[in-house]
């Protein structure tokens, strides 16, 4: 990984298509390092959640070049490459496993998604309210370091959950989604892949929680 980390931090400080367009045979070098550890977590998450399903390199990896039509940033290209591996791939708008590596140094992985579907929201907090604690339990089984995304999170319970509850953090959530940093000795380690991979599998029940409530819309026709 030490020369798509390299790439991409000269991608950050020159970030212009001539620049670019010279350095185009690094950033296919890159861009075949990333496809190929693609493959290879694609393989080994679906030797322990076999409803990833097949997925092909395509279905979990992300172009590099940025939409800027409405973005005031003009910057032509991403500075960080990232690798989503879900259930029918990175738009059937399922939850899944997210490897992120970026010029900038703010490396990560997260399990969940970043956006939750305000009835999915709703179904979620149903389901925590009622399990008699059983989303706590799953939570004290992920990898350490692994933590929710709490900075969307609402300042008080919604309206008809207990604010009371021990699970009023969890009913205050707007987005399901676990987070990990990660520094660049973990980017750069022999052992990258089974380390991804080990914290990975630690919050597959928090994931098949998350996507257990987007089938029960998908099958009550409350997604559009």
């Amino acid at each position: 990984m030490k020369q798509v980390l390299d790439f991409l931090r000269n991608l950050l400080l020159n970030n212009e298509k001539p620049w670019f367009d010279a350095q185009k045979a690094d950033y296919l070098q890159a861009k075949d390092t990333i496809s190929a550890f693609a493959e290879e977590l694609i393989e080994g998450i679906r030797s322990f959640d076999d409803t990833v399903g097949p997925l092909s390199v395509a279905d979990c990896t992300y172009r590099i070049y940025r939409d800027v039509r409405f973005s005031k940033d003009k910057s032509p290209y991403k500075t960080h490459m990232g690798i989503y591996v879900c259930r029918g791939g990175k738009k059937s708008g399922y939850s899944g496993y997210y490897f992120h590596i970026d010029g900038s140094g703010e490396h990560l992985l997260a399990v969940g998604n970043y956006y939750t579907e305000p009835k999915v929201l709703k179904i979620l907090r149903e389901d925590i309210s009622m399990g008699g604690g059983d989303f706590r339990r799953i939570l004290s089984g992920v990898a350490p370091g692994l933590e929710l995304e709490t900075e969307s999170a609402l300042k008080k319970v919604p309206a008809g959950f207990a604010a009371d509850s021990p699970d009023a953090e969890y009913l205050k959530l707007r987005n399901f989604c676990l987070v990990k940093m990660l520094d660049d000795d973990f980017i750069l380690s022999p052992n990258l892949k089974k380390n991804v991979l080990k914290i990975f599998k630690s919050a597959t029940p928090f994931l098949h929680y998350i996507n257990r409530a987007i089938d029960y819309c998908r099958e009550e026709n409350l997604l559009s």
